[in-house]
């Protein structure tokens, strides 16, 4: 029993043990200060549907864009050794080019929110390509390459549409950003776990997650074995843009407008802390998806039970930062290491102390 765990550990569960424990803790925290927090119960929407609410759908409803995009800097991170910053910002861009399509017809229709999706993909590849060829042919550093399309893509969006903020009214969308009628589960909570279900079923039937690892641990001994890592990196910037459009139109949505300022607003680094809190490593290399959609959840949590305890909104981001620093911290490379001699050091005392007592 022993040994499978700790063939366990070793494949993986030590890297997704910081990220559960600080579930556990806020779980904990907030069952103490408030038994009645994680309660659930079905009530009407505005459409008149039951549907579920209570903190714990708000948590894993509003993390919905914040998972999808922690899902694609994984790989980003993990074939590039660094981040892209621009997220937001392309979100911005993606939603802009969503309902440029819908407003371009006098009723919304499935076909028509369909073929607005695959414009705003479409759009949303060709800026991750930018940043991609950035970074994987002129061998820029990821965070400095995407900082172009950081200061220049919310003014991109207000071009689209003309500098305007046009509201998107129809069934079809509301259901997108809230409930599909009939079903109590939030929708963005659905397009999460079919994002999810999509990138394991990639991993299973392709050598993505092998390739992209490779590259991140060594991209030249990556290229000797006969990988083309500028082509990898390249693909895990339009991945990133593929989830960027799913979390832009999500987005819209939900609100039924895009306004190009405040869409996704300061989501880059709560997508970079979501990845870090998930147990990958920053510099590159061995990555959990997982790990990333956990963090996401962690940082929603810690939000909505800032906001549970009353605390301002000017002051959720300070408390926020202290948090997340100590998570960091304690996930960090230096700590496991002097954890794991401290355990390694506790185990051999223990060793010595059953064969004194054998004696």
């Amino acid at each position: 029993m022993k040994t499978k765990f700790k063939n366990l550990f070793s494949n993986g569960l030590g890297q997704l043990t910081i990220p559960i424990i600080a579930i556990i803790i806020l779980v904990v925290f907030n069952l103490i200060r408030d038994p009645s927090f994680f309660s659930i119960e079905i009530t009407q929407n505005n459409e008149g549907n039951n549907v579920l609410a209570g903190n714990l759908i708000s948590i894993i409803n509003g993390a919905s864009e914040l998972a999808i995009l922690a899902m694609g800097m994984t790989l980003v991170t993990a074939a590039c050794g660094g981040q892209d910053i621009s997220v937001g910002a392309a979100a911005a861009i993606a939603g802009s080019a969503f309902v440029k399509i819908l407003k371009s017809t006098d009723s919304i229709s499935a076909g028509t929110v369909i073929l607005a999706f695959l414009f705003a993909c479409l759009v949303a590849m060709i800026f991750g390509a930018f940043n991609g060829t950035l970074v994987a042919v002129f061998k820029i550093q990821p965070m400095i390459a995407t900082l172009i399309l950081y200061t220049c893509g919310r003014s991109i969006a207000y071009w689209i549409n003309g500098g305007a903020t046009p509201t998107v009214s129809s069934s079809i969308i509301t259901a997108l950003g809230g409930f599909i009628p009939g079903i109590p589960v939030p929708t963005p909570v659905i397009i999460v776990i079919v994002v999810a279900v999509i990138f394991k079923l990639v991993f299973r039937f392709t050598s993505l997650e092998l390739l992209t690892q490779s590259v991140g641990i060594n991209g030249s001994a990556a290229r000797l074995n006969g990988i083309n890592s500028t082509f990898i990196k390249l693909l895990s910037f339009v991945i990133l843009g593929l989830c960027v459009a799913v979390a832009g139109s999500i987005g819209v949505s939900r609100l039924g407008l895009i306004n190009h300022e405040t869409l996704l607003l300061d989501i880059e680094m709560d997508t970079i802390l979501a990845v870090a809190i998930g147990g990958n490593n920053l510099g590159g290399g061995k990555f959990k998806i997982g790990g990333s959609i956990i963090g996401a959840y962690v940082i929603q949590m810690l939000t909505i039970t800032l906001y549970a305890m009353k605390v301002s909104s000017t002051d959720v981001k300070a408390y926020k930062a202290i948090v997340i620093i100590l998570l960091v911290v304690i996930g960090s490379p230096v700590v496991k290491a002097k954890v794991q001699k401290l355990m390694a050091k506790l185990r051999q005392d223990k060793s010595k102390v059953s064969v004194k007592g054998a004696e």
